[in-house]
């Protein structure tokens, strides 16, 4: 599907579900394309053949590809598109197939999506500080990090 269709198609979605940035259905995009480029280099053998991505191997992948290229800010973009958990990833996923941009097949689910992490772990715990914390720092840093 050429870009100008994605363009036209995610400006429908966004009018009928507002939640979510025209931005997180393009990083979306971008996300199912690094987990399936990722998953070719870490397995050959689905090189050969057509590649079905699952629910949690498409998080895995967007998680990667977010870090990449957001690093520590990466938790700070996807709140300000709207995404504050995996399952608006699967909310988003599942509007790109029901206008065909996507497709699944019948073991699909949205509960695929459903927390396969948390954005904590997942954006935040990353960037913290390895180790013992210096005991010079203000207790709510402390705290915070913990």
């Amino acid at each position: 599907m050429q870009d100008l269709d994605f363009d036209a198609i995610v400006e429908l979605i966004c009018k009928e579900d507002p939640r979510f940035d025209r931005r997180a259905y393009l990083f979306t995009r971008q996300g199912l394309d690094h987990a399936v480029k990722e998953l070719r280099k870490r397995d050959a053998g689905r090189a050969q053949r057509s590649m079905h991505v699952s629910g949690p191997e498409l998080l895995q992948g967007i998680r990667e590809y977010a870090l990449e290229q957001f690093g520590p800010l990466a938790i700070t973009v996807l709140h300000g598109w709207g995404i504050r958990r995996c399952a608006d990833f699967g909310d988003i996923v599942f509007s790109l197939i029901d206008y065909n941009i996507f497709s699944k097949t019948e073991s699909d689910r949205r509960e695929d999506f459903s927390e396969v992490y948390t954005f904590e772990e997942a954006f935040v715990r990353p960037f913290l500080p390895r180790g013992p914390r210096p005991k010079h720092w203000p207790k709510a840093i402390l705290t915070e990090a913990s």
